[in-house]
């Protein structure tokens, strides 16, 4: 199934619904959960990839709910928590993994990280690529940008808190960008409601009809690690920890590669 076939999916989630991973139910009947996942969005491409093995070794089936790491909407991982949604293992920021262990949610000692992500910026497929090589011209590409998007989640914050104002064009930003909750920001280039999209390079480049320009410059550049951990009230934690060690297994770095993440324990 394609990715896109798969954001059909995400409207649902985002009101706190769950889907079998990688299948969607109107595909086959959904099965009982065995482990259920939550997961924060850059994670997600190699993570629908490397699930079915491990289902098919475990003879498990995976459930998968969807949402930031952060941020005040309902379907963020710290609220679900919060609220006491059963889950067995979360796929999120390692800042806010180590908050969620903090508080009790997450069981100290199973952290575990998975990737390095960098940020880039997208454009729909066939639209003219601007040029970001530099600070200068990725300040002005923004400026020049009629409507820019990026995510409610870390890489969102991240560039309205630091990014625009350091560059000095908070102001201007105001006017013509915005955050994208529930869904992935090359959505809205490929609906042609925005002509730059700024998130993690594997969200971006996950999306049919968008193109990735690019990482943002270096010295704006935010490397996210995204981590892992299991829930403290799982009731399979075994289950748990294995899925855990599957996805940082040496075997699935090739797939964490394509999707345009580094696994965290790469040389």
């Amino acid at each position: 199934m394609n990715w896109l076939a798969r954001m059909a999916a995400r409207a649902l989630l985002a009101a706190g619904l769950m889907i079998a991973a990688p299948a969607l139910a109107a595909e086959a009947p959904q099965k009982a959960c065995d482990i259920t996942v939550m997961i924060s969005g850059a994670f997600t491409p190699p993570y629908m990839v490397l699930a079915p093995p491990f289902e098919k070794a475990r003879g498990k089936t995976l459930c998968t709910v969807e949402g930031p790491s952060i941020g005040a909407i309902p379907s963020a991982i710290p609220n679900r928590l919060a609220r006491g949604e059963d889950a067995d293992v979360v796929i999120m920021v390692r800042a806010s993994l180590d908050e969620m262990v903090a508080k009790g949610f997450v069981k100290s000692g199973s952290e575990t990280d998975l990737v390095r992500s960098r940020m880039g910026i997208a454009v729909k497929k066939r639209a003219p690529k601007p040029d970001i090589s530099t600070s200068d011209k990725f300040r002005q590409a923004l400026l020049d940008a009629k409507a820019v998007v990026y995510s409610i989640s870390a890489s969102g914050v991240y560039m309205t808190t630091e990014v625009f104002p350091k560059l000095g064009i908070a102001e201007q930003m105001k006017k013509k960008s915005r955050q994208i909750p529930g869904t992935p920001v090359a959505l809205e280039l490929v609906a042609g409601r925005a002509d730059l999209g700024i998130q993690q390079i594997s969200e971006l480049q996950a999306i049919d009809g968008a193109e990735v320009v690019g990482p943002i410059p270096a010295p704006w550049q935010r490397i996210t690690l995204f981590s892992a951990g299991v829930v403290a009230k799982s009731r399979h934690p075994a289950e748990a920890a294995a899925l855990i060690k599957h996805l940082t297994e040496a075997g699935s770095w090739p797939t964490i590669r394509n999707a345009g993440l580094e696994p965290a324990a790469a040389p």
